[in-house]
């Protein structure tokens, strides 16, 4: 990009990040126990600060970050519900899904779809998702770092792609969960902090600040969009809190797996709502530059439009325009901390199922805790391949139409699926996998009839037909066999006593460690923002 420098400062700040989360990364690395559990899970030890941050690190990348900043600099207010419409889901993973994998001790996914429903269920999911994260999740979040740091240098996008997962490679595959958790802890101190800061200068460039740019636009600054807004419908907001972001943040691995490394219940609830709070602030850090710019640009016309296509470049556009020299450096060192957190997140996600249900389950049923490990990096070196070979078709989709429109694909027929094992007795193994395998078709099929008819219909409402349908066909399979023995599902069957121990009574904790504290206190920041911005 023309006119950008980098100052001698802002790159000794982001060398400075780089080496930092990499020794911690290696130091990390050296004192995980050399187990299964150990590398994939951390043993189990990671406290609820932990979990927080990296569960917050892990969900904001690129794909967040430049995706969504362009996105709010086109449709408005209406984007940030991606990140403060997190209290509605957050809710149902505390109350059902937590409980059900702590209590169980799940280590994967797959291993909840097979004990309860049957093997075929954990080898779909297996398949579906590791194709998921190689082709859906890791292209964006590697294009979209690497292709900022490119326009912002000059620097051949090729290198700086190979850059980004050779440092982030060298300490994820050294250290496993252990190592990521750590450096997803440091990376979120440094994206938000960054942040928020970048934030408040750049609105210092706007005369009149908030208030201003609220009255030149005020149909921009609402959090509630009708049905047919095509960005951020909040119907299909509604909707989505049960289908595609129940999915993304109760059985998508790489969300989970920070869960099922906690120490305790009490860990894995309280770093939920740890990072309901940096959901808070979040929309600062991903979306509301888009808005300053938008200001800056069409109401204040100190350039030209990003209109209607070149979205993608707000982010970068607004770190030329507002950053000074060293605040440049250290918001590109939180970017690309992001970007490292996410990186690594799916990178060992993708180790840990493959490990322990792919290679562990078809190829040698007999490998040691070594092999699971070597067999988890060498799978996790081939996918970082694979998806930077991908990355350049991003860039033909947009960021952020790209990512979530590949994860509605995904979503649907797990979430459904899981949620009728979770509350229906009578769900057995055949209806699961008519539901699994049948609910791809049905997403697919719908996609097509619908571009052949020519509606063009919001992907969350796309996903939430597709749900009922998926839904439907695994009741009336269930109903035509047996249903399952009751001794092998109970354990997986929810009942109120899982939400009566959430706070783990016999612990005696104070007040103000309570968890229904802190959760209350969460809901009231949560239930104001949308009053004041509905």
């Amino acid at each position: 990009m023309e006119n950008f420098h980098l100052s001698p400062l802002d790159i000794s700040i982001i060398v400075a990040e780089i080496l930092l989360v990499v020794v911690v990364g290696f130091v990390a690395a050296r004192k995980i126990k050399r187990t299964a559990e150990g590398y994939f899970l951390a043993s189990g030890n990671m406290p609820w600060y932990l979990i927080g941050a990296a569960f917050v690190s892990t969900s904001i990348s690129s794909e967040q970050i430049v995706g969504t900043i362009g996105a709010t600099y086109k449709g408005g207010l209406g984007i940030a519900n991606w990140e403060w419409w997190a209290l509605p889901t957050y809710l149902l993973m505390m109350v059902f899904f937590i409980p059900l994998y702590l209590r169980n001790k799940i280590m994967t996914v797959p291993e909840l779809l097979n004990r309860r429903f049957g093997p075929a269920c954990g080898t779909i999911y297996s398949f579906v998702i590791l194709l998921g994260y190689v082709f859906v999740f890791l292209p964006p979040v590697i294009y979209g770092g690497s292709i900022t740091l490119s326009e912002l240098t000059g620097w051949n996008q090729a290198y700086v792609m190979a850059g980004i997962i050779l440092i982030t490679a060298s300490y994820t595959l050294a250290g496993g969960l252990n190592a990521v958790m750590w450096t997803d802890a440091i990376q979120c101190v440094m994206l938000i902090g960054g942040g928020v800061i970048f934030y408040f200068v750049a609105l210092q460039h706007i005369p009149g600040g908030w208030d201003a740019m609220a009255a030149a636009a005020p149909e921009r600054f609402h959090l509630y969009q009708p049905p047919s807004d095509p960005e951020a419908p909040f119907a299909g907001l509604v909707l989505g809190t049960f289908g595609v972001f129940l999915f993304y943040q109760a059985s998508n691995q790489v969300m989970v797996q920070r869960i099922l490394s906690a120490r305790s219940m009490w860990d894995g609830i309280m770093g939920m709502i740890f990072s309901g709070f940096i959901n808070i602030v979040r929309p600062l850090v991903t979306c509301l530059v888009g808005v300053i710019l938008y200001h800056w640009l069409e109401v204040m016309h100190k350039g030209p439009s990003l209109l209607p296509d070149n979205q993608d470049r707000a982010f970068p556009l607004a770190l030329q325009l507002f950053a000074p020299s060293g605040l440049k450096g250290v918001i590109l060192a939180g970017f690309f901390a992001a970007v490292m957190a996410s990186v690594s997140s799916l990178a060992n996600s993708i180790a840990t199922i493959f490990s322990l249900d792919v290679y562990k389950k078809f190829i040698n049923k007999n490998a040691g805790d070594r092999e699971l490990i070597t067999t988890g990096q060498v799978s996790e070196g081939l996918a970082l391949i694979i998806s930077s070979a991908m990355a350049p078709v991003v860039g033909d989709v947009g960021l952020f139409k790209y990512f979530q429109t590949g994860v509605t694909y995904m979503a649907t027929p797990f979430i459904s699926v899981l949620l009728l094992g979770i509350f229906w007795k009578r769900t057995n193994y055949e209806g699961a996998v008519a539901g699994l395998a049948g609910g791809v078709v049905i997403q697919i099929l719908l996609g097509v009839l619908l571009a052949a008819a020519g509606l063009k219909l919001h992907w969350l409402y796309v996903a939430a037909v597709a749900q009922v349908l998926t839904m439907s066909l695994t009741v009336i399979v269930s109903l035509r066999f047996p249903e399952p023995p009751a001794e092998r599902i109970r354990p997986f069957l929810w009942r109120w006593s899982w939400v009566q121990n959430l706070d783990d009574k016999s612990a005696q904790r104070p007040w103000w460690k309570q968890i229904r504290f802190w959760l209350s206190l969460y809901a009231i920041a949560w239930l104001y923002i949308y009053w004041r911005f509905w």
